[in-house]
């Protein structure tokens, strides 16, 4: 029942030249390969799964591409030219490769078979009378005793979702879910109920975007190492038996298991309706006892804590995307604070002249809070004509520098000003400090984006390096900052100002603005 390849499930918003044709608003598996030409992106509800679909179709791309492996000539980014080239991906290809998995698309299998991204496992090793249920499954949901979010529901009579909807949050859970309890599972005789988190939970992803879904797909392909062999770096619906969950799961061995391979739960769908046209219930639980699987997305910026540790840039709904631009093009320059880039833009930039650049994440907890869904878009910045020259693109993290640190001083000043004014030390200043946050980010946003392009077009009309105006001009930038952070905190402290309490207040706190009072 509900054969993924065929059956209208994933969202896309057609290039506007297909309008003509009434294109569905949904589409299955393969008609969005064959189709990624046609196709201007991905239109999901929410970002987490964008970043999950996207996964799953850059390994099904590799693998129709044969860019699955580097090549017994290592002439990986020439075949890939030659599929830009060709404008669309193999219809051939794609018809043969699903062809041979077919059978392991179905969404529902109860007769034995391999239902898609599913262990049936489950319908014998964990309790039918205790299911998580399909608001578990929804993670927008409440579910059980949490918190209600985003909208309020109920376990005893939940909203069945269509199957198209099921087969998204299933792939969410494999990406995005919670560590901590979950339900029983029975395996050899023994009981366990308790999981790690997904690879991607609380993780931001950037993703190189095109014109075409086809264009998107082609540069967020990662170049294989001359070790990879498609045989042994599998898919889980390529699998021919399923993994032993007590055992430690292997680390995947190419870019295809990484992308699709490295789920820390195991889930089962129950079909409802006639014809399996709404999910019933799931069973969503541990997929291994012990261990974890090595998390090492290439399409995250990795960082290092205090203690050497790495670890992923948290998705953050109060951070724009605009201050991760400099980490995003380390892989051209040095970066400041360390942070790796993305492995993908290695081979991402300078493919298309207007790649831009798609973060896509859930502001989440390590277990049952989730916050806010994360998703913006740069300017082309990955084009041939967007490169920066090296010292242009030194520049690009002393803008970001500059605007981060008007806006921290901003912040300590109006808190300063806040706990004066109303004479508690202890205060948070929370409603002040959100108003200023909310006045100064989206104008530094503008004002980083405006000096950017002028590094940009400085760049592209062919300046030398060492010319005095191809640089940012540190004064100035710092001054339009300062105005900003000037002017929020005027428009936050004007009230408080009116009284003599508040008037002494709001001056004193303003020398946090030019870096507080100087130390002797």
């Amino acid at each position: 029942m509900f054969n993924l390849l065929t059956e209208p499930w994933i969202p896309v918003r057609w290039v506007p030249s297909a309008r003509c044709d009434e294109p569905p608003g949904r589409v299955g598996l393969r008609s969005v390969l064959v189709n990624a030409h046609r196709i201007q992106q991905l239109a999901p509800p929410h970002p987490h799964v964008h970043a999950a679909l996207l996964r799953n179709l850059y390994a099904l791309t590799a693998r129709v591409t044969e860019l699955d492996e580097q090549g017994p000539a290592r002439d990986w980014l020439e075949r890939r030219d030659e599929v830009i080239d060709a404008g669309q991906l193999p219809a051939a290809a794609v018809d043969a490769y699903l062809a041979r998995f077919h059978d392991r698309f179905f969404l529902y299998d109860e007769d034995g078979g391999r239902p898609w991204m599913q262990d049936p496992r489950l319908a014998r090793q964990c309790d039918p009378h205790n299911t998580a249920g399909v608001n578990k499954l929804i993670m927008t949901r409440p579910s059980g005793n949490n918190h209600a979010w985003f909208r309020h529901g109920s376990d005893s009579t939940p909203d069945l979702p269509s199957s198209a909807d099921a087969a998204l949050h299933l792939l969410t859970w494999h990406y995005y879910g919670p560590s901590g309890r979950c339900s029983s599972r029975e395996v050899n005789g023994v009981k366990s109920a308790s999981t790690t988190a997904g690879p991607l939970r609380t993780a931001l992803s950037y993703h190189p975007e095109g014109a075409t879904l086809f264009e998107t797909l082609l540069a967020g392909l990662v170049q294989p190492s001359s070790v990879v062999r498609r045989e042994a770096d599998l898919c889980p619906w390529e699998w021919e038996q399923l993994p032993d969950p007590e055992k430690v799961p292997d680390a995947p061995t190419g870019p295809c298991a990484r992308l699709t391979a490295c789920s820390q739960h195991a889930v089962l769908l129950v079909p409802g309706g006639e014809k399996g046209e709404v999910a019933a219930d799931a069973y969503i639980t541990w997929a291994y006892r012990e261990g974890r699987i090595p998390r090492d997305d290439p399409y995250l910026i990795w960082q290092i804590s205090q203690q050497g540790n790495r670890y992923p840039r948290p998705a953050d709904s109060q951070r724009a995307l605009w201050r991760d631009v400099d980490a995003l093009l380390a892989h051209r320059v040095s970066d400041s604070d360390g942070s790796q880039p993305p492995l993908v833009f290695e081979t991402a930039d300078g493919l298309w002249p207007h790649l831009r650049v798609r973060a896509l994440g859930f502001e989440q907890e390590g277990q049952a809070k989730n916050v806010q869904f994360v998703e913006a878009a740069t300017p082309p910045i990955l084009g041939k004509e967007e490169q920066l020259r090296p010292s242009s693109r030194q520049e690009v993290a002393r803008l970001r520098q500059l605007g981060e640190r008007y806006g921290r001083r901003l912040d300590r000043a109006v808190r300063r000003a806040y706990r004066t004014y109303v004479d508690d030390k202890k205060s948070d200043a929370g409603a002040w400090s959100a108003d200023a946050a909310a006045r100064y980010w989206p104008a530094a946003e503008r004002e980083f984006w405006d000096r950017f392009r002028q590094l940009q077009r400085r760049n592209s009309a062919g300046q030398d390096d060492s010319a005095a105006d191809a640089s940012l001009d540190a004064d100035a930038t710092r001054s339009a900052f300062l105005r900003l952070a000037e002017r929020a905190y005027d428009t936050v402290t004007e009230r408080a100002g009116m009284t003599l309490r508040g008037a002494q207040a709001v001056s004193d706190a303003r020398i946090e603005l030019y870096g507080g009072p100087r130390r002797r």
